[in-house]
């Protein structure tokens, strides 16, 4: 691993020195883009009155991760497009990503093997349908180079009325529950409970991806979208159910755009319906007081839906906050993204401190609960797929991120310090903490 490591440490170097041309819009067949990220974590030790098999390690911790990804795209026809994304990662998060809800790392899975591996992350065929009227104009359609996913399109002309279809694999986090300035693990927050409205269970495999069709209007103002998407086949797993009529997740957003006080300011409604092999908290719990594991309880049928309340606000040019709010029913087992049944999130971030410089200071507050079925489970020492002390003495779970960025090289290469506070992990007084994390990353996109 850490002859892997410094390998890519040195072809970080090397990608930061090919000159790249952001200033003029081509519109070309193809497509060619990179990314590659590395995230050095370390916690400090911390007393607890117990642990369990999914704590968090009360001992002191030194984690690396790493994925590089390749973006290719390839124009079939007039406004269609294919894109294959083959992803290498390695390394691991602290505790293997156990014991806190609010994992420290979005660019780590819940995987127990830290040897890299190389894998297809996204193959989708995309096809726009432009909606023509006597007053609309064609604008330029261009990367943005802070956007992983937009990399994912090809520099082209539309109307500022436009629908577009997406059928493939994908993250479905591309899609839907965006936001300017907490979205993206590898150049903005890295905490899970901050990359995304933390309580939606969006659908995925282990690794984040999963077959989808997804359909989207754009104008101006407003936007709205809907997906369909495939589950996998257990908890947290990586095949997926193939039995789609009885597993499956819906979701769909409206998305409002706005100005006030003459700044730009975005508000998102999202919904989710999940349908699938679940197991159920309450009925774990009754058929073994002592020792309950959900996955016996485990059939078709069940559910979990919940709703999302995600808004942005430019304060000026260079400074923005955001506010998420996001529920979920909480009765049945969370089945792909995190432990988390209720949410709120809320940050500020300002760019372009230095003068002459692309940095970027940001610092939010999280905040984290589970629903009383999910305490009870896990209070009777029932496991989830991230938590279990064992025991639960509940209170919600309190996470404060900072971060400072600044580029080494504009539009290249990043590095960035952060700083997470973490208070109850994994909602256990018992194990308050609190908890010290300090991270180093290194981002090179091309």
């Amino acid at each position: 691993m850490k002859l892997f490591l410094n390998g890519f440490i040195l072809f970080q170097y090397l990608i930061a020195q090919t000159p790249i041309d952001t200033n003029t819009f081509k519109t070309r067949p193809y497509s060619l883009h990179f990314q590659n990220t590395i995230v050095n974590q370390y916690k400090p030790g911390f007393s607890a009155k117990y642990s369990g098999i999914n704590s968090l390690s009360t001992e002191e911790e030194n984690r690396i991760s790493v994925t590089a990804t390749f973006y290719a795209g390839l124009r079939l026809w007039k406004n269609a497009s294919v894109f294959v994304n083959p992803e290498l990662a390695g390394g691991e998060g602290l505790s293997q990503t156990l014991g806190i809800a609010g994992a420290t790392n979005g660019e780590t899975f819940r995987i127990g093997n830290p040897k890299p591996a190389i894998y297809l992350a996204r193959g989708f065929i995309q096809q726009v349908l432009p909606i023509y009227s006597d007053d609309t104009k064609e604008i330029p359609k261009d990367i943005d180079h802070f956007k992983n996913e937009d990399f994912n399109q090809l520099s082209e002309f539309l109307p500022d009325r436009y629908i577009n279809i997406v059928i493939g694999k994908i993250s479905i986090a591309d899609y839907f529950d965006d936001n300017s300035f907490a979205h993206d693990p590898r150049t903005e927050f890295m905490n899970w409970a901050l990359m995304s409205s933390a309580a939606w269970d969006y659908p995925a495999n282990t690794r984040g991806y999963t077959p989808s069709a997804v359909i989207e209007y754009f104008s101006k103002k407003y936007e709205c979208r809907a997906g369909i998407s495939m589950v996998p086949t257990t908890a947290n797993g990586n095949v997926m159910d193939e039995n789609i009529t009885k597993a499956h997740s819906i979701t769909f957003e409206n998305v409002f755009n706005y100005h006030l006080f003459h700044q730009p300011g975005t508000l998102r409604l999202l919904g989710f319906y999940t349908t699938t092999r679940m197991g159920n908290y309450d009925l774990a719990v009754l058929q073994n007081p002592f020792n309950p594991d959900i996955t016996n309880t485990r059939q078709y049928g069940r559910t979990k839906y919940g709703v999302v309340l995600n808004a942005e606000q430019y304060l000026s040019s260079n400074t923005g906050c955001f506010l998420k709010l996001s529920w979920n029913d909480g009765i049945n087992e969370t089945w792909v993204f995190t432990e988390i049944d209720h949410a709120l999130s809320a940050g500020i971030s300002i760019h372009n401190i230095l003068k002459n410089s692309d940095d970027n200071f940001s610092v939010a507050y999280a905040l984290n609960g589970i629903s009383e079925p999910h305490r009870n489970y896990l209070k009777h020492g029932g496991l989830g797929f991230m938590l279990g002390d064992g025991n639960l003495n509940y209170a919600p779970e309190h996470i404060v991120e900072s971060f400072y960025k600044i580029a080494i090289k504009k539009n290249t290469f990043y590095l960035t310090l952060d700083y997470q506070f973490i208070l109850n992990p994994g909602y256990n007084k018992d194990r308050a903490g609190p908890v010290h994390v300090f991270s180093v990353r290194t981002h090179v996109r091309i």
